[in-house]
């Protein structure tokens, strides 16, 4: 059984948003186009509180996309995005939603902050994605959604670490830095279950 994943496809990061990926809303459109290919669809948003400690105005004396010390996890500061309740942690408008059978939400603990669906940064709170695609027999998900380098990238691994098969469809995909995503494929390439589409 195959899976659909759609990652963070929120309004923060698309054009216009806290926390614009380039061109992100370009992948909204070809997720449609697709989305009634799967058995099972499911989705994530990031859901932040307003004070999570992942964004720059928690940190006074810290710049934008400063790398600090987050109760021992390295954390990059970014702008507020996401949270909670607000139109930017929306769902793009123009995405099919209705067969996406369920949203699993990430980012909640203030204190840690969560790139992978299916685990926060430091491992320690699981969002049960894995349990509820596993209990619909699913063997292999195909991903797509923002940002490629970051929350894709860490789902994959999750996903891989799970026993799934990960095929990232490209065309789905935006990455913040496209130099550095080249790299991250080039090392999910190694792991014989992931396949790049």
């Amino acid at each position: 059984m195959k899976a659909l994943l759609i990652v963070d496809a929120q309004n923060d990061f698309m054009p216009g948003g806290s926390l614009a990926v380039a061109k992100g809303n370009e992948i909204i459109p070809f997720i449609n186009s697709i989305i009634n290919n799967y058995d099972v669809v499911v989705a994530s948003q990031d859901w932040h509180p307003e004070n999570h400690k992942s964004f720059v105005t928690q940190h006074p004396d810290k710049n934008l996309f400063d790398i600090i010390d987050l109760n021992g996890l390295e954390q990059v500061l970014w702008p507020p995005h996401c949270v909670q309740g607000t139109k930017g942690a929306e769902l793009h408008p123009d995405l099919d939603i209705r067969p996406i059978e369920a949203v699993f939400r990430k980012g909640m603990d203030k204190e840690v902050d969560s790139y992978s669906v299916f685990y926060d940064n430091g491992k320690r709170i699981s969002t049960r994605l894995s349990e509820y695609l596993k209990a619909k027999k699913v063997d292999t998900i195909d991903v797509v959604g923002l940002a490629a380098d970051f929350c894709v990238n860490f789902s994959i691994q999750d996903a891989l670490k799970e026993g799934f098969k990960v095929n990232l469809i490209l065309e789905g995909t935006k990455a913040i830095d496209d130099d550095n995503f080249k790299k991250i494929l080039e090392d999910l390439k190694a792991n014989s279950n992931f396949k790049a589409i």
